[in-house]
C-alpha cells in the first residue's frame, strides 16, 4: 500500500488552541511509520487548478489561494486560511489525483492519503468546517474525467456528516455516497431522507452509540447499498473522530471497529473493484486515537 503525504500539509496553521493542527498529522504519520513499517511513501504532488475546478467554483478556489502573502483570514468561526495552507490544500488534493491514478494503472490496488487540511465539510461554493478544498470530491471527479468510470463510491465514515461532498455529488447518479455520522451534531445535515438521486445513504447514528449500533448500520444499510452498486472504485472518508477519546463528539467507538469496518470494505472492493480504493484522512482530535485508528484502518484495508 502507498501512502502520499508532504510537509506541505504540516503548515496549515488555523491558529493556537485550534483542533485541526499540524500535530495531528504528525502522529498519523509516526504511527503509520512505527506500527506498518511495510507501507511504501510517496510526495504528494499540487493539485491543478483545472483538477479543483471539477467541483469548486472559481471564486472559491480564489479565495483559498490568493490570500493575502503572510497574513490570517477567517472564512468562518472554524475555518482559517494561513500563510501555508495554499499549498496544503493543493497537496491534499493532489495527493487523491495521484493516488486515482496509480490504482487505476494497476501499479498498486490502494493508497492512503495522510494529508491535511480535511475536505468533506466544504462545498462546491464553500470552505467550511475545517475543510478548504474537498479532496475526496477532487479526486472522485478525476476519476470520473480521466479514468472513463461509470461507478465511484465514496465512503465516510466521519463522525461528522460531508455536507460538502454530498452537495457536489446529491444530481450525479455516477457517484455513490454512503455516510454514518452522529446526529445531532455539526454541520446538521445528513437525514436519512436525503437521498439525492438514489445516489445518496445516511445512516445517522444517536450520540453513545457505541460498537454494535455503529456496525449493524453497515451491515444492514450502507454495505449492502455499496454491493448494490458494485463499484468500481472506492474511495473513503476516513474520519477517527467517532472515537470515544475524540473531544468533539460522542460515538464511543474503539479502534477495532475501524478495522472491522476497514476490512468489510477491502472484502467490498475486491468483489466490485478490482481491489480498488484509495482512503482519505478526514477528521480525528485525539492524538491518541488517531495513532491506534490510522493503524487499524490500514491493517484493516490489507496494509
Amino acid at each position: 500500500m502507498r501512502v502520499y503525504t508532504h510537509p506541505d500539509c504540516l503548515q496549515h496553521e488555523p491558529g493556537a488552541g485550534h483542533p485541526e493542527a499540524p500535530a495531528r498529522l504528525a502522529a498519523v504519520l509516526q504511527a503509520l511509520h512505527v506500527g506498518l513499517p511495510q507501507l511504501q511513501w510517496f510526495e504528494a504532488p499540487l493539485a491543478s487548478n483545472a483538477q479543483i475546478a471539477r467541483v469548486h467554483s472559481d471564486e472559491m478556489i480564489f479565495q483559498v489561494l490568493a490570500s493575502p502573502a503572510g497574513e490570517y483570514v477567517r472564512i468562518d468561526a472554524d475555518t482559517v486560511l494561513s500563510p501555508g495552507s495554499a499549498a496544503a490544500a493543493l497537496r491534499a488534493s493532489g495527493a487523491g489525483v495521484a493516488a486515482v491514478d496509480a490504482v487505476m494503472s494497476g501499479r498498486i490496488d490502494r493508497a492512503f492519503c495522510a494529508v491535511r487540511p480535511p475536505g468533506h465539510h466544504a462545498t462546491a461554493d464553500a470552505a467550511m468546517g475545517f475543510c478548504l478544498f474537498n479532496n475526496i470530491a477532487v479526486a472522485a471527479a478525476h476519476a470520473l474525467a480521466e479514468h472513463d468510470l461509470q461507478r465511484v463510491a465514496i465512503v465516510d465514515f466521519d463522525v461528522h456528516h460531508g455536507n460538502g461532498t454530498q452537495d457536489i455529488f446529491e444530481r450525479e447518479p455516477r457517484v455513490l455516497y454512503v455516510s454514518s455520522h452522529q446526529a445531532p451534531l455539526y454541520p446538521g445535515t445528513g437525514a436519512s431522507d436525503e437521498t439525492g438521486v438514489g445516489n445518496v445513504v445516511n445512516a445517522p447514528l444517536p450520540p453513545g452509540a457505541g460498537s454494535a449500533v455503529f456496525r449493524s448500520a453497515w451491515n444492514d444499510r450502507l454495505l449492502p447499498a455499496l454491493d448494490a452498486f458494485a463499484p468500481q472504485l472506492l474511495l473513503v472518508s476516513a474520519g477517527f473522530d467517532g472515537h470515544r477519546l475524540d473531544p468533539l463528539a460522542d460515538l464511543g467507538l474503539v479502534a477495532d471497529d475501524y478495522r472491522w469496518l476497514s476490512t468489510r470494505l477491502a472484502e467490498v472492493s475486491v468483489r466490485h473493484a478490482q481491489g480498488r480504493i484509495v482512503s482519505f484522512l478526514e477528521g480525528g482530535y485525539s492524538l491518541t486515537a488517531l495513532r491506534e485508528c490510522s493503524v487499524a484502518h490500514l491493517a484493516g484495508l490489507g496494509a
